[in-house]
C-alpha cells in the first residue's frame, strides 16, 4: 500500500510497485485528465508535477514516488480552470482534438513557475510535449499571453500561418 498526495489529498493505493503512476492515477484515484499517449515517456500526454518539475507519469513506477511528494494533476492546477495558463489556452483558442492539452498545460504551466517571462526559444526548449494537431504556434502564443507578454503572443499569431 502506497500513499500518495494528489492535489491536496492523501489517497492510500494498493497497486504493484512497477505500476505506472499515470495508471494509479487514473484507475485507483480516478483522475482521468492525465493521458495515456505512448507509454514511453514521449509524447508528454501524461504529464503531471511532482513538488512543481514536469513529469512523464506513464514511464514512472509507483516506487519512484515517495510520499512526502506532492502530486498535481490537470483537475489539481487550478480551481475552475482559473489558472493563467488554462485561461490563456482558452483565449487563444490553442485545442483542436484536444487529446495533449492537458500534459501540454502542465508542461507550460511548469515552465511558467520556473521561468515567468519565456523566450521562445526557451518555450521550444521547454516544451517537448507532442501535438498531433500541429498547434505549436497557438501554445507558444498562449504561453506568452499567460506570461504577460502580449507582443510576443501577437507577433506569434501573426506568423502562425508562415511557412518558415
Amino acid at each position: 500500500m502506497a500513499k500518495l498526495n494528489i492535489n491536496g489529498s492523501v489517497h492510500d493505493v494498493q497497486a504493484e510497485a512497477d505500476t505506472p503512476l499515470l495508471w494509479v492515477i487514473r484507475e485507483h484515484v480516478g483522475l482521468t485528465g492525465t493521458k495515456f499517449g505512448c507509454g514511453v515517456a514521449q509524447c508528454g500526454s501524461c504529464s503531471v508535477h511532482i513538488n512543481g518539475d514536469v513529469v512523464r507519469s506513464c514511464a514512472m513506477p509507483l516506487s519512484a514516488v515517495k510520499e512526502s511528494d506532492r502530486i498535481t494533476t490537470i483537475e489539481g492546477l487550478a480551481r475552475n480552470a482559473s489558472h493563467p495558463v488554462q485561461q490563456a489556452w482558452k483565449q487563444i483558442d490553442v485545442p483542436q482534438c484536444g487529446y495533449c492539452q492537458s500534459g501540454q498545460i502542465m508542461a507550460a504551466a511548469a515552465l511558467l513557475a520556473k521561468n515567468p517571462r519565456p523566450s521562445n526559444a526557451d518555450i521550444d526548449a521547454a516544451m517537448t510535449n507532442i501535438c498531433r494537431c500541429g498547434t505549436y504556434q497557438r501554445i507558444r502564443a498562449a504561453i506568452h499571453t499567460a506570461a504577460g507578454n502580449t507582443a510576443a503572443a501577437a507577433e506569434v499569431m501573426a506568423n502562425e500561418y508562415t511557412v518558415v
